[in-house]
């Protein structure tokens, strides 16, 4: 948080920021408060720091600081803020865990709301301090004072190793400084670099000054407060502007980004020319780089184009010489009978990238409906704005009627083209949008008119989506807890299914959680920077480092030939290098590393490496089918003959980002002897230790891998890990000194791959009441360039190709495909919602093939008890009807059908989906050897207990799941039980927390590890039963007994053999089912998510409010992947979404307005410690949920165009998927794609999408 003193408010002011945008420089004469700053474990916490922790808001704890942050400077500008005011703080934050409910839910405590529902937390607020008792105490007046009289001082002047830094104090100081310095940058919010636009003198109009470095949070309060003081006529452009102030960007951006930083060269010699500009007269759109906020051109760092609009009356521009700034910015007010909009279309509605922007303003005959005047402006449109200038030219003179939609329509469909190559692609669409945009504006004139003329005309609405008003304010959250019925002669000490807060939530919320990075750093430690490829397919020619090796603070650059041990490296097959060795396979091929003394100092020594490349044909996509695997029971041939009815078909699944919060970290230590300690960010510390030793030509046991916490993982560090893992080591060993190195989030993105992308093929076949007979699918998995995982990600896929439906004939083979793509990878679900989709999306058609109602289609094709899977396992204690029957019943599933035809009927251009959908998830490593874990346990002389296992802490509670289990056995308190990390040192031959059975496997290690220990210590009990546990621990350790355990388990009877399709390849199922229902804008592609009921098996928790945000957490990020998240390339093979600007993630605003969670009661099973059962992955693809409900919504659109029958949404259903499915007489405009003639591709990757493909 930002403080400085306001003078014009003659009080101080506090701004949240990001940190990683504001340049030390900047913050002269402003104080600097940081989570660590407001309170701590040691000292005091912070109401706001505690109350995050005991919602459970926290957990990976990567993000809680920024949380918090922002949560601090809203009380400290407004101590009794509402909810509206809890979105605009969080609309810059992100969080990969928890779904952001728990954070919600416990931020409203410091809010107005008053509640009137019935609420069952997983916390309670008793435990708070009054709201302002214990906050008025942290916040203590900041002692900034107003600048002293006098004269003001020179500029100040900061000299860096390459830049120099001046900060003028007066507009004639800055204007000087500019002169001498025409190159220089001058940053005001440092959001974006600037770029050159053409200057415009016009008149000026009445309108509210404003100056040009002010912010754009203090442009929006001066604009609402001139909205409300002014005629309401006059304010349409204030209006105009806040609305698109509103989705633009984060508060923290806000907070600091100015409408002009804009630096101008003229060429006139003329001191303090005057420049301004009317918007009245060029109110075809000012259009904005979405960062830089800058005047007039429309540019994106990927050319696709996106844009943002706002507008300024006048815009002041003071020159010196050959320099000038902006100085002071004017809005205008609009008269009476001219009426202004504006629209942006984004992928995701708040604080994103637009993909086509439009500000269109009309002014009429006043007392009629004629058109006298029309601007109408594009952005997206071409590489600059672009002016429908035909179109409006032809609607002059014309009544706003019908007749004049007509013409607008046809007119825009001719007059705005793009180029089948266009950057960005999305042209249909793009176009698509001209139109429907246009549309929106008419009935919005529309409706206005009707107020003014109406006689004249007929009355208008225009269309929005519902709850268009701050999101979290809707929230209504039941949290029905499954609490075991406790038993009065039960412990307090016992702790296990009891929702106890995770164990370093408090640590998290204050900043003094330790990652990686914020290990301190070692005397001589140095850093290393990746050298990637940038070509996807090529041959290395040579490699210059001479430059890089010359820079400041360069040690070494190494490359293939100084990996002293295995330069082949591979998870799961040996396919792979440590150092790329004569040709590169994808663009961010680790070819070498660049070692310096600082990461400024690395970085830009790498990018100093010349490297020289011989491209290699066939480019991106070469098919190469890698053991296929095949999974069949029944006959197919039968199964089609009994069918009534067949239906084929395919569909296409997007990758998905994994976009952990902590990018991979890796610091590795020298020892002696070959001695390596690495201290990772990994799920696994086992393959670590082995392919690090097999690199560096050293026994394992020389190396130690060490992980305290992560922050998020999501499979994502499972196996990728290593890439960076291996070469800091080899870089450490090579210079004998420590060696760090954290990825950028782009290189991270770039280089290590996500979810595979899937395509399939189906033929299904059915009876007229629904039921399914038979099922032949074939899936093509999106490897990329190497095996790693892919092979188990596969078969998962294949062993969930039914989701949850009984099917007597079935036939599924998956195929690998490997692609010059970096490695895909594990990632939450591993291959399961892939094959599941599938299935959806065919049961789905099948439904409305039949014109039955979709939840009695999967109904009649639910498992019941006894039945077999294609894979011959027996499902017992099966709890799916259940699920499914609650589901519906807290869903009121049957009155929400009924609510949605009705408003469908009603509403041509918004529709309403609703979908029910069921999972079921297999629960094992489908890899034998797998499923096995250890645990070390040493009790202390003074009680105190220490617990080791092989499971890593990565935001999903494993750590503090165990200490539940382990204070059980033993009969501690909690408090007594510490775990520290997870080292191979401590427990060896570990598993990958993955697969969602850590706390299956560590669990029952750890509570055989405490059975042991117990049952030395039970003698001393008996002894002396009214003793305490530290008399029992000592009594032992003075009788010589060992108060150190190893434990050890592995899962029983498992085994599955492919070529014969027998055994038991998963120990158990996680059953559940979801409700969701989503409203969607049928001219955008839009969609709000409404409400959402989930109902889940956990079987007996072992900590509610842990598994309720681990369904929470994987339920939002499974809306992600099935709605909003797309991984786009150039046909060069290049990843274009790189980081949080072009690749969105969900955010506080995409979560339902209604989230109601379940857990199914008296579900006990018996296969897992204390009857619990897993959690982390099969919440995910309930998500999908969403999606079929947006393509029930889409075939209520399609109705209304006279289409029925099945229709095609594949995943994710993107805005543009869902408005192009959405087909109407704007599309029939617009027309299909074109057809493919020698143009080049902007390409999404999805199976086998030929990537950069020609024709």
């Amino acid at each position: 948080m930002v403080s400085r003193y306001a003078p014009r408010q003659q009080r101080v002011v506090h701004s949240s920021v990001n940190a990683c945008l504001a340049p030390v420089c900047s913050l002269h004469l402003s104080a600097v408060t940081t989570v660590e700053g407001i309170g701590s474990v040691a000292r005091k916490l912070h109401p706001v720091q505690e109350r995050i922790a005991r919602a459970h808001g926290s957990q990976c704890g990567f993000c809680t600081p920024g949380m918090v942050m922002s949560m601090y400077a809203l009380l400290r500008n407004n101590p009794c803020p509402d909810m509206s005011h809890l979105e605009d703080a969080f609309q810059g934050n992100l969080c990969r865990c928890t779904g952001y409910r728990p954070i919600l839910e416990g931020y409203k405590s410091f809010t107005t709301v008053t509640h009137t529902h019935t609420h069952t937390h997983t916390h309670t607020h008793t435990g708070y301090r009054p709201i302002l008792e214990g906050y008025k105490s942290f916040t203590t007046a900041l002692q900034l004072a107003p600048a002293p009289p006098g004269p003001p001082p020179g500029p100040l002047r900061f000299q860096g190793e390459r830049v120099e830094w001046l900060q003028p104090s007066t507009l004639e100081q800055l204007l000087v400084l500019k002169e001498h310095h025409p190159q220089a940058k001058v940053v005001v919010g440092n959001t974006e670099v600037g770029r050159y636009c053409p200057s415009v003198c016009l008149s000026v109009s009445p309108s509210l000054c404003l100056s040009a470095a002010c912010s754009l949070t203090c442009v929006g309060e001066e604009l609402k407060r001139a909205v409300a003081t002014s005629p309401a006529h006059q304010t349409q452009v204030f209006q105009a502007v806040l609305e698109q102030l509103r989705w633009f960007a984060g508060l923290q951006i806000r907070n600091v980004a100015v409408s002009h930083t804009h630096t101008h060269m003229t060429h006139t010699h003329t001191h303090h020319h005057l420049l301004t500009l009317d918007v009245y007269s060029m109110l075809y759109g000012i259009l904005w780089d979405v960062y830089s906020m800058l005047y007039g051109i429309l540019w994106d760092v990927y050319s696709m184009l996106y844009g943002m609009y706002a507008m300024s009356t006048v815009c002041y521009m003071v020159c010196y010489g050959m320099s000038a700034v902006w100085f002071m910015v004017y809005y205008g007010m609009s008269p009476q009978w001219q009426f202004v909009s504006a629209f942006k279309q984004s992928p995701r509605r708040e604080d994103d990238i637009s993909i086509v922007t439009t500000a269109m303003n009309v002014t009429f005959t006043p007392g009629t409906s004629v058109v006298k005047e029309l601007k109408l402006s594009y952005g997206g449109m071409g590489p600059t704005t672009v002016l429908a200038e035909t179109t409006a030219s032809k609607l002059v003179g014309r009544l706003w009627g019908e007749e004049l939609l007509e013409v607008a329509c046809s007119s825009l469909a001719e007059e705005m083209t793009l180029d089948p190559s266009a950057p960005g692609g999305m042209v249909t669409y793009r176009r698509t949008l001209t139109l429907s945009l246009f549309y929106k504006f008419y009935l919005t004139v529309l409706q206005k008119l009707a107020a003014e003329v109406r006689p004249l005309i007929p009355y208008g609405r225009p269309i929005q989506l519902a709850a268009r008003g701050p999101n979290t304010a809707l929230l209504i959250y039941f949290l029905r807890l499954k609490l075991q019925n406790y038993s009065p002669k039960r412990s307090l000490l016992d702790v296990v299914g009891r929702p106890i807060m995770h164990l370093s939530a408090l640590q998290q919320a204050t900043g003094e959680a330790v990652y990686v990075d914020d290990i301190p750093l070692y005397q001589n430690e140095l850093y290393v920077a990746l050298v990637t490829s940038s070509r996807a397919h090529a041959r290395i020619l040579s490699i210059d480092s001479s430059e890089a090796q010359l820079m400041p603070g360069v040690e070494a650059c190494l490359f293939a030939d100084d990996v002293p041990g295995s330069n082949i490296t591979g998870p799961a097959f040996l396919d792979e290098t440590v150092l790329a060795q004569d040709t590169v396979t994808c663009v961010g091929h680790i070819m070498g590393v660049v070692v310096a003394d600082t990461q400024l100092h690395a970085q830009r020594a790498a990018r100093a490496v010349k490297v020289s490349y011989q491209d290699l044909s066939p480019l991106i996509l070469t098919i190469q089918v890698r053991s296929p695997r095949t999974l069949q029971r029944g006959n197919l041939e039968e199964g089609f003959q009994l069918a009534d009815h067949i239906l084929e078909g395919e569909v296409h699944m997007g990758g998905q980002e994994h976009f952990y919060l902590e990018t991979h970290v890796t610091l590795a230590v020298p020892g002696e002897d070959g001695e390596m300690e690495l201290f990772v960010s990994t799920q696994s510390t086992a393959k670590t230790q082995s392919l690090v030793a097999l690199a560096l030509g050293v026994p394992a046991s020389r190396v130690v891998v060490r992980v305290k916490r992560m922050g998020g993982g999501f499979g994502g560090k499972e196996s990728r890990s290593t890439l960076l893992s291996t070469v800091v080591a080899l870089s450490a060993q090579r210079l004998r000194r420590p060696v760090r190195c954290q990825l950028d989030r782009d290189q991270d993105m770039v280089a290590t791959g996500g979810r595979h992308p899937f395509y399939a093929r189906y033929k299904v076949g059915f009876q007229k009441s629904g039921k399914v007979l038979a099922l032949d699918v074939s899936y093509y998995g999106n490897a990329g360039n190497s095996m790693d995982l892919s092979l188990s990600i596969m078969e998962r896929a294949l062993f969930h190709m039914e989701n949850s439906y009984s099917i007597p004939h079935i036939r599924g083979r998956g195929f690998l495909c490997k692609t010059h793509l970096p490695s895909n990878t594990a990632f939450r679900g591993f291959g399961g919602p892939q094959g599941m989709l599938v299935t959806e999306s065919w049961m789905s058609d099948v439904a409305l093939e039949l014109g039955l109602p979709a939840e009695k289609v999967r109904r009649v094709n639910l498992y019941q008890q006894g039945e077999l899977t294609p894979y011959g396992q027996v499902l017992d204690r099966l709890t799916l009807d259940r699920c499914w029957d609650q589901c519906l019943q807290r869903s009121q599933y049957h009155q929400r059908r009924e609510a949605l035809d009705q408003y469908n009927s009603q509403n041509r251009w918004t529709k309403r989906g609703l979908a029910i959908i069921p999972t079921k998830f297999g629960i094992s490593f489908t890899a034998l050897f797998l499923n096995q874990a250890g645990a070390l346990v040493h009790i202390y002389t003074d009680g105190s207990v220490l617990l080791t296992h092989g499971g890593t802490e990565m935001g999903q509670g494993l750590h503090t799941k165990m200490v539940q289990v382990a204070s059980r056995v033993l009969g501690v308190a909690s408090s007594q039980i510490h775990v520290s990390e997870t080292s191979t040192s401590t427990v060896p031959n570990t598993s990958p927390t993955a697969a969602s059975a850590s706390s299956d496997l560590n669990g029952a290690a750890v509570k055989n590890a405490c059975e042991v220990l117990r049952k030395r210590l039970d003698p001393y009990r008996t002894q002396n039963p009214k003793g305490s546990w530290e008399d029992w621990v000592k009594a032992a350790y003075f009788n010589r007994v060992n108060l150190s355990a190893n434990g050890f388990y592995k899962t029983p009877d498992l085994g599955y053999d492919f070529e014969t399709n027998s055994g038991r390849p998963f120990n158990y199922f996680s059953y559940g089912v979801a409700c969701s229902e989503v409203e969607v804008d049928c001219l955008t592609g839009s969609h709000k998510n409404l409400h959402t009921t989930i109902v889940m098996d956990v079987g007996n928790s072992l900590n509610p409010a842990i598994d309720i945000g681990q369904v929470e957490g994987g339920f939002l990020q499974g809306v992600g992947l099935f709605t909003l998240e797309e991984l786009r390339y150039s046909p060069q093979g290049a990843l274009l979404t790189q980081g949080p600007g072009t690749y969105k993630i969900p955010a506080f605003g995409d979560i339902p307005s209604q989230l109601v969670v379940s857990l199914l009661r008296d579900a006990p099973n018996d296969k897992a410690v204390y009857s619990s059962k897993a959690v982390g992955e099969p919440p995910l693809f309930l998500a999908a949920s969403v999606l079929l409900a947006l393509k029930d919504a889409v075939v209520g659109a399609r109705l209304e165009a006279g289409l029925s029958g099945p229709c095609r949404l594949d995943s994710p259903a993107t805005p543009e998927r869902v408005r192009l499915a959405c087909q109407d007489r704007f599309t029939a405009l617009v027309g299909p794609p074109p057809t493919r003639g020698q143009w080049v591709r902007w390409v999404r990757v999805s199976g086998l999408g030929s990537v950069g493909s020609v024709g």
